[in-house]
């Protein structure tokens, strides 16, 4: 349950802002009478980016055992909460919705988009750490729906009210503390 928890917990928080969360915006603003569609395609391009990431995440977990596994865990929480600091943009996840649909569109967009995303990283990593796969994969899951179906179902008006600033600095210390309770199992005591 921690698992899915704290992957729902973190990929939610670290989504908001985000280039796909613009690009769910972006989505919304082009196709606004098709949501369900919309959602579909975010949905299925989210489980199956996410799958191949925490299998990726669990062969990584394997090749590695205790504290270096610990000690890369905590380098890539510590990475993953500078590259929140980090602003995204629309322009760098909207290429590719080419009017073939909502749910093509959002489908084709979302997967592309999320590879080398801050939350595929997250991911990995969470995968890596954990050994159930499938809650970690659900749960970031999880996390990137609950972020991204109001910027679908609300749209710009409910982006442009968020303190998007305040909420990636707070996603950035959650990894940071992640990184560093990483650190302390390998290096501390």
């Amino acid at each position: 349950m921690d698992a899915f928890l704290v992957s729902t917990a973190g990929v939610a928080v670290a989504e908001i802002g985000d280039r796909t969360q613009l690009l769910a915006l972006m989505l919304a603003a082009r196709y606004p009478a098709r949501p369900w569609s919309l959602l579909a395609g975010i949905l299925i391009a989210t489980l199956a980016n996410h799958a191949l990431a925490g299998l990726a995440g669990a062969s990584i977990g394997d090749l590695f055992a205790g504290p270096w596994l610990d000690a890369a865990l905590g380098a890539g929480f510590l990475i993953m909460a500078a590259w929140l600091l980090r602003p995204d943009s629309a322009d760098d996840a909207a290429k590719g919705a080419d009017g073939r649909g909502p749910f093509l569109a959002a489908l084709l967009t979302f997967f592309v988009a999320e590879i080398g995303d801050k939350t595929q990283f997250a991911t990995v990593a969470l995968a890596a750490q954990y050994p159930n796969v499938v809650a970690v994969v659900l749960g970031t899951t999880a996390g990137m729906m609950i972020a991204n179906v109001p910027a679908v179902l609300v749209g710009r008006k409910f982006a442009d009210r968020l303190p998007v600033k305040i909420i990636h600095r707070v996603a950035a210390a959650l990894f940071a503390v992640l990184g560093i309770l990483a650190l302390w199992r390998a290096f501390g005591a």
